[in-house]
């Protein structure tokens, strides 16, 4: 049977060697057929490409895969800076400097709009007594700024509002009487006591619940003079004490001036809204001044007064045993840009000792002459200081801390020599700065330079992420190459694990390894390494059934290859290129 298929097989192949002929219409001789190794010998021919290393294979597929070259390279990048920001860069991280706090990030001049140091604020309230945003006080700083073209009333006493209504309510429960009283003081019948109350007469959704008030004179909690009794006018009314005196055929008495608030319905709340109260008297009395200060035309500077002033009763304060607050203050806000770096190395009011001032003149940075400042023992008096202030000049403009010397504000008791002087200087100099700093990271809460700090750390961060992804790599590719080799009930069993790990949150972890370990580096080590590892061992148990079943594997099998040679020294090998472009990101 086989004998009759080769038969067949040459018969067709001679047919179609017949019909090949006919249609190129060629004969063939004997001599178109000869060997063309007869009259020589094959030798191996060298490889005209040149030979490659795995190293060299791994460098190759890791440059063709642009993500990762780019990786490395922004690692590269940040290495460099880590090592060499903290080298080169003088700024100190270890002092604490309180007056460079919370600096801008800058790089170019204030006012370019960007990355110039500055700051921009929105809807803060504006300080009309210096001029500036409240709590920012340097004026040279506040650039860019706008205020609001008419006041917002709000209800609320805030130290830079002014105006509106002292909002006296009576909210007691047990009481039907609310109160605001001064503190006690003493009138005469002959004094002409007089006391001028401006309310609440504007129309409004509160006139409903405006309340009755009478004004009394208590002089004991059992003794009070009814200046006027309940009444609801809401209008600017005013009533002499001194009379009320002399109908109650008295001298002189002691007390305090006081407002009753009445509930309309015991039920529920009510109030008066006061504008200013004047008290006063004539030019004889002994407490004009007095009466002056506790009287008051702006509701909110008395909403605003303490009880107390350095654990001393305050006379001008106004107490209420019901709730006293403000109704319609006015208050501006305004928009404004800061700069920072103004507000903390500008030009500002200093104080410095005179050895240091004596430091600047040896430096030649100034010249002074203190000869001139002599004491007067018999006036007890110095004399010549404001000479002593003409004679200082600055020679080295650049370098001198003292911009302008303004005079001497302490003197030594005993030796009668100056020893603080006071004047104006830009503030960088007094830090000891040459010129103004600049920080491109700006500063933080201890004024120290984020950019050194940043990369200072980023020290301990990077040496971090390389231990561990060094770890993570080395177990990931012992454990990937285990999986994808053998296969099987093994790599069944491994995927498993993997799976079943990879499902816990990263977020439990921590906070298990927390939980039992305490915080700190150890505990971010493993939480980090617990899973990591897997992205290595599933591209290396690709790989390794990618190349297990290639002929050189076989063929070392046959020759008696253990499992270890061949996954080490022929699988491995071949597998790195992959995973090591892979591996990048991890770090």
């Amino acid at each position: 049977m086989d004998l009759l298929i080769l038969e067949l097989e040459w018969g067709q192949e001679s047919n179609m060697v017949e019909e090949t002929k006919k249609n190129l219409d060629t004969e063939f001789t004997q001599d178109d057929f000869t060997l063309v190794q007869v009259d020589k010998k094959i030798f191996d021919q060298k490889f005209e490409t040149k030979p490659t290393t795995f190293f060299k294979d791994a460098v190759k597929r890791f440059r063709k895969n642009k993500s990762s070259v780019i990786g490395f390279f922004i690692l590269g990048f940040i290495a460099l800076l880590a090592l060499t920001v903290p080298v080169f860069n003088r700024s100190d991280i270890n002092t604490i400097k309180r007056e460079e706090r919370f600096l801008q990030p800058k790089v170019f001049n204030a006012g370019s709009g960007f990355w110039d140091g500055t700051k921009k604020y929105t809807h803060l309230v504006y300080d009309t007594v210096n001029g500036t945003p409240a709590g920012y006080d340097v004026k040279s700083a506040v650039i860019e700024l706008h205020v609001d073209e008419e006041p917002t009333l709000i209800n609320q006493a805030n130290k830079n509002g002014f105006g509106g209504y002292v909002f006296v309510e009576n909210d007691l429960k047990n009481e039907e009487i609310t109160s605001l009283t001064t503190k006690p003081m003493t009138i005469t019948s002959d004094g002409n006591y007089t006391v001028e109350i401006k309310l609440y007469d504007e129309e409004d959704a509160l006139d409903e619940k405006l309340a009755e008030y009478r004004v009394v004179f208590e002089v004991n909690k059992t003794t009070q003079y009814v200046v006027a009794d309940w009444s609801r006018n809401y209008s600017t009314v005013s009533y002499n004490l001194s009379d009320v005196l002399v109908a109650n055929s008295l001298t002189e008495a002691t007390g305090s001036f006081k407002i009753d608030v009445k509930k309309n319905v015991p039920s529920e709340l009510s109030y008066i809204l006061v504008e200013s109260i004047k008290l006063s008297c004539n030019d004889t009395c002994t407490n004009y001044e007095d009466l002056a200060n506790i009287s008051f035309a702006d509701a909110t500077e008395m909403v605003l007064r303490t009880k107390q002033i350095d654990n001393v009763d305050n006379p001008i304060y106004w107490s209420c045993n019901g709730r006293k607050g403000i109704y319609k203050s006015n208050i501006y806000y305004c928009d404004f840009t800061y700069d920072t770096y103004e507000a903390a190395y500008g030009l500002r009011e200093v104080k410095y000792a005179l050895s240091d001032l004596n430091k600047f003149k040896e430096a030649g940075y100034c010249t002074y002459d203190l000869s001139l400042v002599k004491y007067n023992s018999v006036t007890g008096e110095y004399d010549g200081v404001d000479a002593f202030v003409a004679s200082y000049k600055i020679l080295d403009e650049k370098n001198c801390p003292l911009d302008k010397l303004d005079g001497i504000c302490q003197f030594n008791d005993i030796t009668h020599k100056p020893t603080t002087i006071v004047g104006e200087a830009y503030l960088y100099r007094y830090y000891g700065y040459k010129k103004m700093p600049r920080y491109i990271f700006g500063t933080d809460a201890l004024g120290q330079n984020l950019f050194k700090k940043c990369f200072f750390g980023l020290r301990q961060s990077f040496a971090l992420a390389l231990g561990i992804s060094a770890f993570c790599f080395i177990f990931g590719l012992i454990w990937g190459s285990i999986s994808g080799y053998f296969g099987g009930y093994v790599d069944l069993f491994m995927e498993r694990f993997c799976d079943i790990l990879g499902r816990v949150p990263d977020l439990l972890v921590i906070s298990l390894f927390t939980l039992y370990l305490g915080s700190g580096f150890l505990t971010f080590i493993l939480a980090i390494i617990i899973t990591d590892w897997m992205g290595t061992a599933g591209i290396t148990r690709t790989q390794f059934y990618r190349f297990k079943g290639r002929e050189y594997v076989l063929a070392s099998r046959t020759l008696g290859a253990s499992d270890t040679r061949l996954i080490f020294k022929h699988i491995l090998p071949n597998s790195l290129g992959t995973i090591i472009t892979s591996s990048v990101f991890m770090i």
